[in-house]
Order: C-alpha cells, then sequence, then structure tokens
C-alpha cells in the first residue's frame, strides 16, 4: 500500500502549485478521493491540506529570500488565489509576513518532499567536509579572538567537532538534555531543575549532573565575549536551544550571541544575531504553561514551538500515527517514525516512551 501513497505524493508535487482537484488524484490511483484522504494520513500523518501547506511556504520563503519578484507573483507562482491568503498561509507556518521574511531572511525548518516507500534514519547528520562551519569559526574568532564558547546540541555533535578540530582555539561544550520531554523549572540549571529532570528521565540526580551540567561549567563559570549556540532546525533542537537562551537572560549574560542553524536536508549553516531579551518569558510560556507566546521569534524556533506544543496534545499527529498500526512493533515503528516525522529531531528513547505511553493499558 505504500506504493500507491508514494504515487499520490508524486502525483501532489507535479501539481504542487495548480489548483489541486483531489478527484484527479483519485483517478490516477483508482481510489475515491475519500480514500486517498484516510490512505495518506494514515501513512505520512499528516493530512494532504497540511502537506500541500507546509511545502508551498517552504518553496515560496526560497523564492523571496532569493528573488526581488513581486510578492503576489510569488504567491500566484504557488498555487495561491490572492496576496492576502498567501500571507495568511505563510505566517501561520513561520510565524512572520512573506513581506517580514523577505526583509530578514532567517533560518526556517526545511520541508522536503516525502519519501515513504523505504525507510531509514541518520543518526547525525553528515556535516564533515563543509567548508562553511570553518569559515563561520573563522570569521567570529577574527571579531572576538578567542574569547568564544561554541555550545553543540549533543554529544555526538560535539565528538564530531572535536574530531575535525572545526573549533580552532574556541571552547566548545556539549547540551545533552532533551527538552522536549518531561517536566522542567522556571530557574534553570538550578538544584530544582536538576531534581525535576533527572526525575523525568530516569535517572540519579548524580547520573543526571554528570551527563548535563558537568559539561556545561565553562558556560556557568567563565566570561565569555561570544556565544555561539549550534543547533539543527528541528523541534528537538529549537526547545532545547530556547532552554539556553533563556539561561543566558536568567544570568544576565552581557556578551554577544550568535545562533547557527544547521538544516539537516542541505547541510547549509545559517548564522544569526541574537538579541536577548524575551527568551525567559517565551520558555515559562511554552515549557512552563504549554502556551503559544506572541513575541517575535526567528521562524526557526517559531515552527520548533509549534511542533513541541502539538506534541502535549493526546491525539497529535505523532500518536495518530502509532495508534493507526496497532499490530506493528516498537522495533517497526521506529523507522518509520524517524523518516515521516524528522522535523521533531526525536530520538529512540523519546519514541520508545511515546510508543509505551500511547499502547498502555487503560486504568
Amino acid at each position: 500500500m505504500s506504493e500507491q501513497v508514494q504515487h499520490m505524493i508524486d502525483w501532489l508535487e507535479d501539481h504542487l502549485l495548480e489548483e489541486l482537484s483531489l478527484a484527479e488524484l483519485g483517478q490516477s490511483v483508482g481510489y475515491s478521493p475519500y480514500y486517498c484522504s484516510f490512505l495518506f494520513r494514515h501513512h505520512t500523518g499528516i493530512s494532504m491540506k497540511k502537506y500541500i501547506q507546509l511545502r508551498r511556504v517552504f518553496l515560496s520563503s526560497i523564492r523571496l529570500a532569493e528573488t526581488q519578484k513581486r510578492i503576489i507573483d510569488i504567491a500566484v507562482e504557488h498555487g495561491y488565489s490572492s496576496q492576502e491568503a498567501f500571507s495568511r498561509s505563510f505566517k501561520d507556518v513561520l510565524g512572520v509576513t512573506p513581506h517580514a521574511f523577505r526583509q530578514h531572511p532567517q533560518p526556517i525548518q526545511s520541508y522536503i518532499k516525502l519519501t515513504i516507500d523505504s525507510y531509514g534514519r541518520e543518526l547525525m547528520m553528515d556535516i564533515s567536509g563543509k567548508q562553511g562551519i570553518e569559515q563561520l569559526q573563522r570569521q567570529v574568532e577574527e571579531l572576538y579572538e578567542h574569547e568564544i564558547l561554541n555550545v553543540l546540541n549533543g554529544q555526538m555533535m560535539f565528538e564530531k567537532f572535536r574530531e575535525n578540530q572545526w573549533m580552532g582555539q574556541s571552547d566548545y561544550v556539549p547540551f545533552n538534555e532533551a527538552m522536549c520531554v518531561h517536566e522542567t523549572t522556571e530557574e534553570i540549571f538550578g538544584d530544582s531543575f536538576c531534581r525535576v529532570r533527572a526525575e523525568g528521565h530516569g535517572s540519579s540526580l548524580e547520573q543526571y549532573e554528570q551527563i548535563v551540567i558537568q559539561p556545561l561549567q565553562p558556560l556557568m563559570e567563565k566570561e565569555y565575549r561570544c556565544i555561539v549556540l549550534w543547533f539543527g532546525d528541528d523541534m528537538f533542537c529549537q526547545i532545547n536551544l530556547l532552554t539556553l537562551l533563556a539561561y543566558l537572560e536568567q544570568k544576565d549574560y552581557q556578551g554577544t550571541v550568535y545562533v547557527n542553524v544547521v538544516q539537516e536536508q542541505t547541510y547549509d549553516v545559517q548564522q544569526t544575531a541574537i538579541q536577548l531579551g524575551s527568551f525567559a518569558d517565551i520558555y515559562c510560556q511554552v515549557l512552563l504553561n504549554q502556551q503559544m507566546p506572541q513575541e517575535q521569534m526567528l521562524p526557526v524556533m517559531y515552527q520548533g514551538i509549534r511542533l513541541y506544543l502539538n506534541l502535549q496534545l493526546p491525539d497529535n499527529e505523532v500518536t495518530a500515527f502509532i495508534r493507526s498500526h496497532p499490530s506493528d512493533s516498537a522495533e517497526q515503528l521506529l523507522p518509520q517514525l524517524f523518516s515521516l516525522f524528522s522535523h521533531y529531531g526525536m530520538g529512540d528513547t523519546q519514541y520508545l516512551e511515546l510508543i509505551a505511553s500511547v499502547r498502555q493499558p487503560s486504568l
């Protein structure tokens, strides 16, 4: 059945910028429009309407950033009937209007064509040999010499950077957390925070501090002129990034902050200078109160927060997909979840916990 769904995806991609007809799609695969919609959601976890919106916005964002075409022309080119409809859809996905994005292009979460007929998972983005990383590092070092701390999302990225000596003489540390799961506290990295996070992860306080807190001692104890945060564009990374930016505000950091967003599909690195001031409030709204903040933020973080809040819903797209495949074992589900929900960026542990929570017997 996955071959038929892949055929649907291919058909949608071929007609993505046109006025789409579910009846014509159904004719191309021999199913009714209703059954096409059912199959698509069952195998991909999202509706066709949402898939089309995400793809159109992603493709149109490239045109906005790389060309000077009129916004109305880009809107029509990408299947929208008016500039107003285009703006509504664009802001719903990225949190900014097309005009604002064109004025200040910023990192976004890439959304490429789905492929469901072969499942696979890359354990880490293959960024070896990417000259952009060393170039960005040289530019920062020219400004701040070696009074720089690089914070990398996770031990695997840390090991990769250390192995290739990409950071030159600058300090670098890993952030070994998964802030998109389990409870947290308002004061970041304090005693209460560590106890709550350790309990959520099912580890002892000593184990948690050894894995998460001890590697971050340079961030907590030294004074750096510049801090560079290296994170992917998925939800997992963006919630971790939000936590670190909120922590820098809580400790009243006065230096320069750069965020380097690595797009895992293209391996491009986009650097953005960050103005601290609102991230502690956003952190509380999102991770403590599960509310969508109104403050302006990077589109890629806006997307990550939207996905995080969606994950808190009892019947979100990930849990709905798990429920719709009751006969698949956890081992069979994992590669499908990695492939279809790569924009969430979660790992084995998070997905296994989610599968167990969905399938636990009702009391």
